[in-house]
């Protein structure tokens, strides 16, 4: 292999060259890369850009789909271009608005899904179906019409009065304009967790939208088991009065029978100490008793007699038939 060193370092330098152009060509359209940029574009008229800037964010239903790419004049009207980087559906018939992101003037372009389908690449949203927070051509038209009815003196002695009112409070002023300026920053931040809220509410109304004839089959079940209380009402009325009645009685029972059962359990307590103070006395009573039994139990068990005998005893002579005792 030819070192490198001996290689013609006009053609190497002509590669190098090659190179670097393609890496800045690259780096300036990144975005239009699959394995980095990626995402549909898509376009929107308006009447007047509203203050939006490349960079701003695109949103479906307040969660970030995108960005804005481009911003051009085209004749009498603003020309935005924008990616979406996400598998959003919205029809081809959605309209799109500029708003207001945050109070120190952050917008957003909001997309509003409508028709069926999905919208083209590349396809433009007309100026019919967009708005802009505000309209400076609107606004100077409403300003001559208005400025001649504008009283002149009315208006000095208010800015007078303002003046006055604000001329010994210039720290409390600002400090409620630090105080917004915090709050609109604070909002700021907190911007990937209100997309991360309003993602999961998303979901949930997924799921619930998903489970919507489950819900409508337990809320008829709850139906018909109320219905099934109600008409049981009077039934279950009569068994919490009729267990109150008895409660009642079974109270006043022990009260009326409370003098007659205490002689009766405290003799019954003297009874049971007799017997446990006895009861080693009993134990032998039913031991010895046992064999007693036995052999009384074998004496009357062959009928309306004794069998019994006697050991040792001579016969009886049998002195009718002359007998002997031989």
């Amino acid at each position: 292999m030819k070192p490198f060193r001996e290689r013609n370092p006009v053609v190497i330098g002509a590669i190098s060259i090659a190179v670097l152009a393609l890496l800045l060509v690259g780096g300036f359209r990144a975005q239009d890369l699959p394995l980095i940029g990626g995402g549909d574009t898509y376009y929107a008229n308006f009447s007047e850009a509203g203050g939006v800037k490349v960079g701003d964010e695109v949103r479906i239903a307040g969660v970030r789909v995108g960005a804005v790419e481009s911003i051009e004049l085209d004749g009498n009207q603003v020309r935005v271009g924008f990616r979406i980087k996400t598998e959003s559906q919205f029809g081809p018939t959605s309209r799109a608005d500029l708003k207001v992101k945050t109070l120190l003037g952050d917008m957003f372009l909001a997309i509003e899904p409508a028709g069926s389908g999905q919208m083209e690449e590349g396809a433009t949203i007309p100026r019919e179906r967009t708005s802009s927070p505000y309209d400076v051509v609107e606004a100077f038209e409403g300003l001559a019409e208005t400025a001649g009815d504008i009283d002149t003196d009315q208006l000095a002695q208010s800015l007078t009065v303002l003046a006055d009112l604000t001329r010994n409070t210039p720290e409390e002023f600002q400090g409620a304009l630090e105080g917004v300026s915090a709050l609109s920053a604070n909002v700021a931040e907190k911007n990937d967790q209100i997309n991360s809220l309003l993602q999961n509410l998303d979901r949930v109304s997924t799921v619930l939208d998903d489970r919507d004839e489950d819900i409508i089959e337990l809320m008829r079940d709850a139906d018909v088991l109320f219905q099934a209380l109600v008409a049981r009402r009077d039934a279950v009325n009569r068994l919490l009065v009729s267990t109150s009645q008895l409660s009642r009685e079974l109270t006043a029972l022990v009260q009326d029978t409370e003098a007659d059962l205490q002689p009766a359990l405290e003799s019954l307590e003297e009874t049971l100490d007799v017997l446990n103070k006895n009861e080693d006395n009993i134990d032998d009573s039913l031991r010895l008793m046992a064999p007693f039994y036995r052999v009384f139990a074998n004496t009357l068990g062959t009928g309306p007699w004794f069998d019994i005998y006697i050991q040792n005893l001579p016969p009886v002579p049998d002195l009718l038939n002359g007998g002997g005792l031989g």
